[in-house]
């Protein structure tokens, strides 16, 4: 009796009016186009099919970010080799980070979105960050994530800081697009990347400071782009508050080495600079000829910190403290084509599923258009 009593009951409550059934497939007919929106987008990313973009991330619960980490590195289960003691894995697998679609039906449905993946010589995308590879927990995973960040966004160029060997290595195994210039091989260093089918890399130096304590240096590679010569700079100021004077140092050689590139050469400096504002206010600001992007774009609030210990918890700091350590410098030409910073964002804001950042640090996204 209770068992007839409860089916009808569930019987009475399946019978929807029609105002209801209209409601419940208008929801399910916007939840498929969203769906398919992600498939296309997925499918842009990774060049794949829209079968393989819909396992996926129908697998992560249609979570894109958790999607591509899957799709670029498998679980390590499914890995062939060993990982390096380091945590990075250490199977030969090459996976391509361009974002250029292997089909042409997914490129429409990705302007929709927003994305803007298609190559455009008109602007410039680049990415600095510091990648926190000092950090030996979760440094696989972290890795990972930061390849997807990559891969979403298709940066022209990348600026990374403490990148470790193994680290690197991953890198030059899956960003194959990407030409991939150290500022060492040891222990910890910068690296820049420069996309093949954007960059023409023309040559590169490692600057040493001479009286560095923390084995830093400037890596400068000089490149064309577009037609637009360019030299691309990026640095791990000392770090801590103690080196204040160490860090100044550093930054004046920065600034030194800025300017006397040639004056038809747009010059872009970037890194984890570990600056506080009144460091730079001491040495009087910045030479004329040379911006902050940050500051040239109105000091856009969302992007104010890069370092965040109230919001990031890599560190579990005690503390809370934020700086705005890392910094984006221009020179720009005095002759020829003109690149002038459209857009500042900060990237590496979601955690990853091993419930950590991709690094303590935030990312910068910054977009410029080129002007000839």
């Amino acid at each position: 009796m209770e068992v007839g009593g409860l089916a009808a009951g569930v019987e009475q409550e399946q019978q929807w009016s029609p105002q209801e059934e209209e409601e419940v497939e208008g929801a399910e007919q916007k939840l498929e186009k969203h769906r398919r929106l992600l498939c296309a987008e997925f499918a842009s990313i990774t060049g794949s099919d829209a079968a393989v973009a819909q396992g996926y991330l129908a697998k992560a619960d249609w979570d894109v970010q958790r999607a591509l980490n899957s799709y670029f590195e498998p679980p390590l289960e499914e890995q062939c080799g060993d990982r390096t003691p380091q945590g990075l894995p250490g199977k030969e697998t090459f996976v391509d980070l361009t974002d250029s679609p292997r089909g042409s039906s997914a490129v429409a449905p990705v302007k929709e979105a927003g994305l803007g993946l298609k190559e455009d010589d008109s602007t410039l995308s680049l990415i600095s960050w510091n990648i926190d590879g000092l950090d030996s927990s979760n440094l696989h995973e972290r890795a990972r994530g930061v390849c997807s960040y990559l891969a979403l966004y298709s940066p022209d160029v990348v600026f990374l800081q403490e990148v470790v060997p193994p680290y690197l290595s991953y890198l030059q195994k899956r960003a194959v697009s990407y030409t991939i210039i150290p500022g060492n091989t040891e222990a910890y260093f910068t690296a820049i990347m420069l996309k093949k089918s954007r960059v023409r890399v023309l040559e590169h130096e490692i600057i040493p400071f001479p009286t560095t304590s923390m084995m830093r240096n400037l890596l400068a590679v000089h490149a064309t782009v577009s037609g637009n010569e360019l030299c691309f700079m990026t640095s791990h100021l000392e770090s801590t508050r103690t080196h204040a004077k160490e860090r100044l140092n550093q930054l004046k050689l920065v600034l030194e080495k800025m300017s006397v590139v040639p004056a038809s050469t747009t010059v872009i400096f970037g890194g984890d600079t570990n600056l506080r504002d009144e460091e730079v206010a001491k040495l009087g600001g910045l030479p004329s000829n040379i911006l902050d992007v940050w500051e040239f774009l109105g000091k856009p609030e969302h992007c104010h910190y890069t370092w965040d210990t109230s919001q990031n918890t890599n560190l579990k700091a005690p503390y809370k403290c934020r700086l705005r350590f890392d910094r984006l410098l221009l020179r720009a030409a005095s002759t020829g084509g003109q690149i002038i910073p459209q857009s500042l964002d900060l990237i590496g804001l979601e955690k990853l599923d091993c419930g950590k950042f991709p690094s303590d640090h935030w990312g910068l996204l910054c977009n410029f258009d080129v002007v000839l």
